[in-house]
């Protein structure tokens, strides 16, 4: 087998085979099935200009169109009394690709597990590194900010990443680590089941959603994922290079609150 999606699929049989499940067994009849016949009509999609993660089921856009890779796990089993303990024990010491290498800590996640709302970010930096924690640096404090501003607390929500080491430099996570660790955040999200995902940036929208679009063109547009709503906005991050888009995120973030059934908080009077 050489393809491009090799690692990707080479990547979820060492994580079926960690949880025990397989062996796996390729049936050559379907494929050579006649593309007409193996695709629907309905299900028909756009080819991309190089393979998206295939890392989750194939969203469906409810207000725009976009490319989706369908993914040859999408019926892959759900594990029967999974809990979020359970797949942090199962991550154990990782090693399972190279950002294990630099590492401080392993940032699985935090906030909580009947929480109905989920931000996912892109991975680590260096204060999450040492602290073990999602979103504590000066993009985390941003978030915290934009949490308080739609009438929540941190706890109420669960934050989390695609992967789960920093990688070196604060570089983008290489598609064989997104395919590697993203099978951990695919049982979060089963586990949690949150009404709405809100991914932050481009590398987790584009790993949920499994298009290579810049998130430009789909930022603030709803698209139902697994039984759940899915919204894409900026990183906080880019946001602290680009204040000039924070009032674009409001509006992304009010979108949320509506779904939600949320308002925000009265402004503080001010003292004086």
């Amino acid at each position: 087998m050489d393809f491009p999606a090799r690692p990707e699929i080479q990547a979820w049989l060492s994580y079926f085979d960690d949880l025990g499940l397989g062996p796996f067994y390729l049936d050559r009849a379907a494929m050579e099935l006649p593309a007409a016949e193996a695709v629907p009509a309905k299900r028909r999609t756009t080819p991309l200009s190089a393979p998206a993660p295939m890392t989750s089921q194939a969203a469906r856009p409810l207000d725009a169109a976009l490319p989706v890779v369908p993914s040859l796990f999408d019926a892959a089993p759900r594990i029967e009394g999974d809990s979020l303990a359970r797949i942090r024990e199962d991550i154990g010491d990782c090693k399972r690709c190279r950002l294990c290498e630099a590492r401080n800590s392993i940032v699985f996640g935090e906030g909580s597990e009947r929480a109905q709302l989920v931000f996912v970010g892109e991975g680590p930096g260096h204060d999450e590194d040492m602290q073990g924690l999602p979103f504590v640096g000066r993009a985390g404090k941003l978030l915290n900010q934009m949490i308080e501003a739609m009438g929540l607390r941190r706890e109420d929500v669960y934050i989390c990443n695609i992967v789960k080491c920093r990688p070196p430099g604060n570089r983008q996570p290489e598609r064989d680590e997104v395919a590697t660790c993203s099978p951990f955040l695919d049982r979060q999200l089963a586990v949690i089941h949150p009404k709405v995902v809100v991914c932050l940036g481009n590398v987790a929208a584009q790993t949920l959603l499994g298009t290579n679009k810049s998130i430009s063109q789909f930022r603030g547009q709803w698209f139902d994922f697994r039984g759940m709503k899915l919204l894409a906005t900026y990183h906080p991050a880019f946001l602290l290079r680009t204040p000039s888009a924070k009032s674009e995120v409001w509006t992304d973030l009010k979108k949320v609150m509506a779904e939600l059934g949320l308002k925000p908080p009265k402004p503080k009077p001010r003292a004086g």
